[in-house]
């Protein structure tokens, strides 16, 4: 083989290289990408929720995201929005969805509390750290979600619900929760809900 010969065959080769590195699977190509764009519409692109009322699903723990979707699915977690959208959820592949998710760089919400309400958050968490921890990242092992960097409005809706015993209602494993909650004056959700959603 001749000298150009050679170089033409390397040549194709970096050109094929090249290629195949372009190529290269990226988050587009996850099993679960097209099967949660209906996801997108109100929880934002890979999860990241914009709003303040939606709650961020990137990066959320997987087994965590199961039982949610399950919960609202058979309406254990009542929500006249979510359930539809669980039981599609459910029929296209929750597996994919929620490792889809889980997979998802997680950026922190976008809304910044007052440094006033905060502050006054930051000292009302004392005793929510017992299970979501100082820092607010939650206990996988025992299904306690990350509450840092969520969207606050989800948050304040959230600890109504738990007050009201809304959410999961008979849940034997969120009394300990509720009971916490019930303590808590309502005006301090949004403080708390301040302090959570400015953690990184």
């Amino acid at each position: 083989m001749g000298t150009r010969m050679r170089l033409m065959v390397v040549a194709a080769a970096l050109v094929v290289l090249g290629a195949g590195s372009a190529w290269a699977a990226g988050p587009l190509d996850h099993p679960g990408f097209t099967k949660t764009l209906a996801c997108t519409a109100c929880h934002g692109p890979g999860g990241n929720s914009p709003s303040t009322t939606m709650p961020i699903l990137a990066g959320m723990n997987a087994e965590y995201f199961k039982k949610q979707i399950q919960d609202y699915a058979a309406g254990k977690r009542p929500s006249p929005e979510m359930e539809p959208y669980a039981k599609h959820v459910l029929q296209l592949g929750i597996d994919d969805i929620a490792a889809f998710f889980a997979a998802q760089p997680r950026q922190p919400t976008p809304m910044l509390g007052e440094p006033a309400a905060i502050a006054r958050g930051r000292t009302a968490s004392a005793p929510c750290a017992a299970c979501h921890g100082p820092d607010g990242r939650g206990d996988l092992a025992k299904g306690i979600p990350s509450l840092a960097g969520q969207a606050p409005g989800y948050l304040v809706e959230q600890m109504a619900l738990f007050k009201q015993d809304r959410r999961n209602p008979g849940d034997p494993t969120l009394q300990a929760v509720k009971a916490l909650m019930k303590t808590v004056p309502d005006s301090s959700f949004p403080d708390l809900a301040a302090y959570y959603g400015s953690l990184r």
